[in-house]
């Protein structure tokens, strides 16, 4: 017999559990490294399929523990459905395993428990997580043509560098001639990796421990961020991008019925930006004294003229939401193109690169070579 949707069903609303999450059970640390944002998104598509089927919740969550390989993310499932199965809500034991899920999704779930739409809740964080999965991977997916290629010339210099220039080298001691400037800078530069290979793998490792301690400071964060958005090319992507997540989060938020002020202090802890985390709690200090959510996103420099004003219509028409969605849906077209743009440049100009270094490392070897063919000639 098919199975009938019925409110019946769905789990009973539950009491807001409080905003800081009880400490995760042992073995949690390992749940940051492994349960990876894609897994979580196929649990999300497949219990929200499963809700709208009108299953109970228990059911649905043994349902999809049953059907997932052993690992990490199946021990927390099992603790989550124990919870629930003990008289716990959804969402609190979601809380209680803050390194799998993070308020973000805590809050949305509540406000679907409250609400007694967690069907509609869990489609519209399924659709969320996607939209920014499917970001991800195109991004990624352009990214590893260009890389390869690069892993690629970087190995084979390495062996020209450690086997080639060295006989070179051997060659050119025994013309007893001063050899041209770009022949002494190879060798120079083959001898060194030969010779103090350690300095390629301290200062690189040496350089990147020192960011991360200058990472510390909110004053270099804030400073990196705001270069980052003045890089020609990237920096306009990653603007379209920082916008687009916020106005997604925001939007899906405020439509699942988070309040704004809520909502707004769960993005700002959504976002790695330290120029738009800047912004959004300027948002939420002016919300707070009564005031729109327009003007201090204008005055961030972020937003731009079209950006602001549709989120001050929206706020005006009790439309906020629609609005933050739409305008995530432009710009994630926007970050589409300017990926493509981007990436389809990058290609040719790898390729470029490494012939001017393949031209160079001829050059230098063959012009002691020319040069004492020269000399012989003239004798």
């Amino acid at each position: 017999m098919p199975l009938q949707k019925t409110k019946k069903m769905k789990p009973k609303a539950a009491a807001p559990a409080p905003m800081a999450a009880e400490p995760a059970r042992s073995g949690s640390s390992l749940f940051r490294k492994r349960v990876s944002p894609k897994a979580l998104m196929q649990f999300t598509v497949q219990l929200s399929t499963l809700q709208n089927a009108g299953l109970p919740l228990v059911r649905s969550l043994k349902i999809l523990e049953g059907q997932m390989r052993p690992g990490p993310f199946k021990d927390v499932l099992v603790a989550v459905t124990d919870d629930v199965e003990g008289g716990s809500a959804l969402s609190e034991a979601f809380a209680k395993r803050p390194e799998v899920f993070d308020r973000l999704y805590v809050n949305m779930v509540r406000a679907g428990e409250t609400g007694g739409v967690l069907d509609q809740i869990l489609t519209r964080l399924a659709e969320f997580m996607e939209k920014s999965e499917n970001i991800k991977s195109r991004i990624k997916e352009a990214l590893t043509y260009p890389v390869l290629v690069m892993l690629f010339a970087a190995a084979i210099l390495i062996f020209i560098m450690l086997v080639v220039v060295p006989k070179f080298n051997s060659i050119f001691e025994t013309f007893n001639e001063e050899l041209p400037i770009p022949t002494q800078f190879l060798i120079g530069f083959s001898h060194s990796i030969v010779n103090q290979w350690y300095l390629y793998i301290a200062v690189p490792i040496l350089l990147w421990l020192t960011y991360k301690w200058l990472l510390r400071g909110s004053g270099f964060r804030f400073w990196r961020d705001k270069m980052a958005l003045r890089v020609p090319i990237a920096g306009e992507m990653t603007q379209k991008a920082i916008i687009s997540r916020f106005s997604r989060t925001l939007g899906t938020l405020l439509r699942s019925g988070v309040p704004i002020l809520e909502g707004l202090a769960i993005v700002k802890e959504s976002i790695a930006n330290a120029v738009l985390m800047k912004a959004v709690g300027d948002v939420h200090s002016s919300i707070r004294e009564g005031e729109n959510i327009a003007p201090p996103l204008g005055e961030s420099g972020l937003f731009d003229d079209l950006v602001v004003n549709m989120i001050d219509v929206g706020e005006a028409t009790g439309t906020l939401d629609q609005m933050l969605l739409k305008i995530a849906d432009t710009y994630d077209n926007e970050v589409d193109i300017k990926v493509s743009t981007l990436f389809k440049a990058i290609e040719p100009t790898v390729i470029i690169g490494l012939a001017l270094v393949v031209g160079f490392i001829v050059m230098a070897l063959f012009l002691p070579i020319l040069k004492m063919l020269n000399t012989l000639g003239t004798q």
